[in-house]
């Protein structure tokens, strides 16, 4: 059902229910007649009528782009307005009817609760259309921010193809003849980074333990490219398999710690991995041989790090930290905290 479905129904439902209570409570004082009868859906079409007329002021006027505090002399302005020309319709119905009494019905008292009771169902009836729209553009805004978040999301993963993979197909063509049994392998752990970065594409999340047993594959493709000039350390927290990450991340900044710290050293270096549980969060620490340059810690341009940042703001919001720096003179910490996933 569209919106303008939905204003009718809405309207048209609401002005009858409007009616028939007016009804059953005429006939519940012993005051119902054909004439009261009358009355009533003469009121209720009335209402009907300045509402939607009022509707079509607030579309033209644009008031629903306008914020309320901007527009609130005006809106009761109107207000007052639709009350005091529904009292005459209110007046101008009991006289064509034949049922109005001077005495009663100009009571200064009974006008005024008249009146009152009026500018309360006016406002009543703005506030639920306001409402309304406000509650429907919300949740169009926090579609459209879900959408720009997975159309975001998805630039981002498409960036993380590892570029690493032609380095480990030259590297398993040199095996081949050296040692076939060694290239086997490589070709194993080659094949299943391929089928984790194909999760990519398809879940925001995935397992650490599948993250780790990636980066594994990963370390263990690089050693066959360094040698001995690569050593690597893991020290995982059992805890931390409960946990999920986004797919690759931990793998980029190992990546990313190889690439821009150890392949820098002549006599290469080690990278370590620790994994603990805190206070119900993933903390992930990565320590590299190397050193980062101001600029790169300030910016952390170019090194898949803005990558990372993004991917984390767009998941978890404030939730997650992330930190990379010179922990010492011959060592690079990168840091990622991350809460549970729900």
């Amino acid at each position: 059902m569209n919106k303008l479905k939905i204003y009718w129904v809405l309207q048209v439902g609401g002005w009858l229910l409007f009616a028939a209570l007016n009804i059953i409570l005429a006939y519940l004082q012993e005051t119902l007649n054909p004439e009261t009868f009358y009355y009533a859906i003469l009121v209720s079409l009335w209402f009907l009528l300045s509402t939607h007329i009022f509707r079509l002021l607030i579309t033209k006027w644009n008031w629903l782009d306008i914020k309320i505090k901007d527009i609130a002399f005006k809106i009761f302005a109107c207000l007052f307005i639709l009350t005091i020309t529904n009292f005459l319709a209110h007046l101008l119905f009991l006289t064509v009817l034949g049922i109005i009494v001077v005495s009663y019905d100009l009571d200064s008292f009974n006008v005024g609760v008249t009146l009152i009771s009026t500018l309360s169902i006016y406002f009543v009836w703005t506030l639920f259309y306001f409402i309304y729209h406000y509650f429907e553009r919300y949740n169009a805004a926090l579609k459209y921010e879900a959408l720009k978040n997975e159309i975001e999301l998805n630039n981002l993963k498409s960036q993380l193809n590892p570029h690493f993979i032609f380095n480990a197909l030259n590297s398993i063509r040199a095996l081949v003849d050296e040692n076939p049994e060694k290239s086997k392998d490589a070709i194993t752990q080659l094949s299943s980074i391929l089928r984790s970065s194909l999760v990519v594409n398809k879940n925001k999340f995935t397992s650490f333990e599948e993250e780790l047993h990636a980066v594994k594959d990963y370390l263990n493709l690089e050693s066959i490219r360094y040698e001995e000039r690569l050593k690597t350390y893991f020290q995982i927290d059992p805890k931390s398999m409960n946990f999920s990450v986004p797919p690759m991340m931990v793998q980029t900044l190992v990546e990313n710690g190889i690439k821009h710290g150890i392949a820098k050293l002549k006599e290469g270096g080690a990278i370590s991995l620790d994994a603990a549980v805190r206070e119900n969060k993933l903390t992930i620490k990565i320590r590299n041989n190397g050193q980062l340059k101001q600029e790169n810690l300030n910016g952390s341009k170019g090194f898949g790090i803005a990558n990372t940042r993004q991917r984390l703001m767009l998941l978890y919001g404030e939730n997650a930290s992330f930190s990379i720096e010179n922990e010492d003179k011959n060592t690079v910490l990168t840091e990622v905290c991350v809460p549970q996933k729900i």
